[in-house]
């Protein structure tokens, strides 16, 4: 809740559901602040509140649109008398509080609206919005996917005016996927998607003032291709933006007049790589604020003025990973880092006027916590590779309050199971040292020789080797363990958690030195004793598919099989943020798509190859899967196919995830 005190949550009861207020000082319960049963309101599936905490914004029946928007029914609910008021008949969009709580702003049919809460009247803000073509207060399909973010709108911190994003994606191309839902005919669904090197939509940002019902333009000296963030200070005359070049190379930091829309360049960053877009903006009390950057080579925390000043905060041969709480009345920030190892997460908090910095964590894993308002308590979620989550609630100290949840039931349970132990490795190989884990049978002999079945991701940024529970996949891992078969994983040059170099080296050859160290990596367990070498499979998803198909064709000598699920085959296909950022266009970098595209070695192809992909992946395409398929045709490769109808990139929905994995168990079982 806002005043930093009270924390709440949402369960289910046997009538329905609730929302409950628990106190952080004690972890112990309070009140039910709302019974769905009271009323007839169908599933809640999220909840907000108002600043003063008075009302509550409740969200209901949720339909996804693509992977971060929805639209769905709103509800204000008053705590203090129990009324309940539906906002608008209609599924609308991120619904959002004034700051003093008289208003909502929401998007409905690409158009911005306020309703006054008190009164019921409605303002209609923009009116051109239309379905691929002009879009108001939310994003495009790319800057969804690849910004995350979704909702297009801020209210300045006196509520008197709000930013917005228009969107017009007029001159964007359309994609288009036939769904079938059982009818006679399919239906068709049309959305713009900029694929490498096409053009993107045309971007701009306007002020709205509540009080005079006008809309401002803020023009800026460049024409930027990107404007991923917009954020207001503190100053409710002050909006924050981010400009940012087609290649996301250069970055200006920009300082906006909502009264009459002026701005200026604060600071500019510029990389020789890229520079990585997240949530690492907050502001100060003051005229300062807090950002990280990798312009020294590792991701750390700046402390900047409006005035243009800077100082570093944090240092090392170590990475920021997450900015978590910020303290202003005690001058004190949280983040979490690699500094206790690139698989391990821990939590520290940095005091702003002494520089004196402690670590809060109290074990080695990952660790992730939820801070209170005002950054005085804060929920923390341990786990390493082998213990389930243990949630706590904590003083912003470090000091224990009390165990939410331990999970010791859930392990004496998993006593039964014979689990074997996820250990990590690191692979020394010419070209780089790789984190890596292995799941061992848990009969393991080591004068026996056993099958090596490796699963990756491998993304630019990204990281599976962790020292963290691995959930449903861990268990997967275990039943193959249990089959007879070791499991690993290695994270390959690119991947995150040791600094910029060792992430950005793959720019422009995406799939290059990837494909290297897996391959180098299947060679290191090969050579092993206890595995077969002749029995090396691969498996991954979405990147993961890209580099399983890469592995199974360049390391052809190396692989006896490979599942790919919804892999990008050829980058040219794929949206041009994600793309562009690391491979520059098409036009400009030919021979990085094609010498490094799955589809351009097929003819190497020697192996088991399995192609899975959902019908309906508005993300990678499933053009991606029928091009492979084309090519391995042409080249006369044998291989197998499976297409899961209107599924998208996730391939979820009734048993369907059980169905997906169980042919990949069999797969691997009868080809292995």
């Amino acid at each position: 809740m806002n005043d930093g005190e009270f924390y709440t949550e949402l369960k289910k009861s046997d009538k329905g559901q609730e929302i409950t207020k628990y106190n952080f000082k004690n972890g112990e319960k309070i009140t039910t602040l709302f019974k769905s049963s009271d009323f007839e309101i169908k599933k809640i599936t999220g909840y907000s509140f108002s600043k003063d905490d008075k009302l509550m914004l409740l969200t209901a029946e949720t339909e996804s649109m693509y992977r971060y928007s929805k639209k769905s029914i709103y509800y204000v609910f008053n705590i203090h008398n129990n009324k309940l008021k539906q906002i608008s008949e209609n599924k609308i969009r991120y619904t959002t509080f004034s700051p003093d709580g008289s208003k909502v702003a929401y998007v409905f049919n690409n158009n911005l609206f306020i309703k006054n809460l008190r009164n019921g009247k409605e303002i209609q803000v923009t009116s051109d919005g239309k379905k691929n073509h002009i879009i108001n207060g939310a994003t495009d399909w790319v800057y969804e996917e690849e910004f995350g973010l979704v909702k297009g709108f801020s209210w300045s911190a006196d509520g008197n005016t709000i930013a917005y994003y228009k969107f017009d994606e007029s001159h964007v191309k359309e994609f288009s996927m036939d769904k079938f839902n059982g009818g006679l005919y399919p239906t068709q669904e049309v959305f713009k998607y900029p694929k490498a090197g096409e053009d993107n939509s045309t971007v701009n940002v306007y002020l709205y003032s509540i009080k005079d019902k006008t809309k401002t333009l803020i023009y800026t000296e460049k024409d930027y291709e990107y404007i991923p963030r917009i954020k207001w200070t503190n100053d409710p005359n002050i909006l924050s933006m981010i400009g940012l070049n087609r290649h996301q190379n250069r970055l200006d930091f920009i300082l906006v007049d909502s009264k009459d829309g002026t701005n200026k360049v604060l600071f500019t960053e510029e990389d020789k790589y890229y520079i990585d877009i997240n949530n690492n903006l907050s502001f100060l009390q003051n005229n300062y604020f807090i950002w990280t950057s990798e312009k020294n080579g590792y991701n750390h925390i700046y402390l900047k003025g409006l005035d243009g000043s800077e100082e570093q905060l944090t240092y090392g041969a170590w990475e920021i990973t997450s900015f978590d709480g910020l303290d202003s009345d005690n001058m004190q920030i949280f983040y979490r880092s690699t500094e206790e190892g690139s698989i391990n997460r821990t939590l520290y908090v940095l005091d702003l006027e002494t520089g004196e910095r402690k670590k809060l964590s109290k074990e080695i894993g990952v660790n992730s916590v939820k801070f209170s308002k005002g950054s005085k308590y804060y929920i923390n979620s341990y786990s390493n590779a082998n213990t389930p989550p243990v949630y706590s609630l904590h003083k912003s100290d470090g000091s224990l309050i009390k165990i939410i949840e331990d999970n010791e039931l859930f392990n004496t349970k998993m006593e039964d199971f014979n689990l074997s132990k996820k250990e990590f490795l690191t692979i020394y190989t010419d070209n780089a040292d790789l984190n890596a884990w292995i799941i061992k049978p848990p009969d393991f002999d080591e004068k026996k020789q056993y099958p090596l079945f490796m699963f990756l991701y491998g993304g630019p940024g990204s990281q599976k080797v962790l020292n963290g529970y691995g959930g449903n996949n861990f268990y997967w891992y275990q039943m193959l363990a249990q089959q007879g078969y070791i499991v690993a994983c290695v994270d390959n040059r690119g991947t995150g958690g040791k600094g910029a170099e060792f992430k950005k080296m793959t720019y422009k050859e995406l799939g290059k030195y990837e494909t290297i160290d897996q391959i180098d990596a299947a060679k290191y367990f090969g050579d092993l004793k206890y595995i077969d070498k002749t029995r090396i499979g691969i498996q991954g998803w979405s990147y993961g598919g890209y580099m399983s198909s890469l592995a199974i064709t360049k390391g052809a000598d190396i692989f006896k099989l490979a599942i790919a699920v919804a892999p990008v085959t050829n980058w040219r296909y794929y949206d041009n943020i994600y793309t562009e950022r690391y491979m520059q266009t098409p036009q400009e970098n030919p021979n990085g798509y094609d010498d490094n595209s799955p589809i351009n070695h097929v003819d190497k192809l020697k192996g088991k190859y399995l192609l899975i992909h959902g019908g309906a992946d508005d993300n990678v395409h499933v053009q991606n899967t029928y091009e492979m398929t084309s090519a391995l045709v042409k080249a006369n490769k044998q291989f197998d196919l499976f297409i899961y109808p209107d599924k998208n990139h996730s391939i979820y929905g009734g048993i369907t995830r059980y169905h997906l994995y169980k042919k990949i168990t069999d797969f691997i079982l009868d080809n292995l």
